[in-house]
Parts: structure tokens; sequence; C-alpha cells
């Protein structure tokens, strides 16, 4: 994932079934640690931001419409 940004597709879910469902929407939360890890911390079904591999996701732009509408649901 090459750009930052506020939120991520779930194309992989292997070993986290329960927590990633591939072809949804994940919020994406920076964190520079998980970084230099080489993770990714997520928002995931739990409502809980976990680590996660880079692979298992695409980065996205979203309209800014669309970040506002998730951001919402999310509150």
């Amino acid at each position: 994932m090459a750009r930052q940004s506020q939120y991520v597709l779930c194309i992989k879910n292997r070993g986290y079934s329960a927590a990633l469902e591939p072809g949804k929407l994940y919020r994406l939360k920076p964190d520079e640690v998980a970084k230099k890890r080489g993770l990714v911390r997520v928002v995931d079904e739990s409502g809980g931001d976990y680590l996660y591999p880079p692979r298992f996701f695409l980065s996205i732009e979203l309209p800014l419409a669309a970040i506002r509408a998730l951001s919402k649901k999310s509150a």
C-alpha cells in the first residue's frame, strides 16, 4: 500500500475469518510503529483496532462525501 488512505478494502482474510470479511471496507488507523513492523492497524469486525498484514487490503481513495458518510456510520 504505497499511499495512506483512511479506508481500505479487504481482499484476503486467511486466518482471520471472524475478524475480516473480503469485499468489505475497513477504517485504517495511522500507526507509525505498526508501519515500521510491516503491518497496518485496521478497525475490524469486533470494533477494535488490530494489526494485520497489508497484503490483506487494497488502499482506496474515496470521495469526500463517502468518507463523511462512513465517519457518521462509525460514530
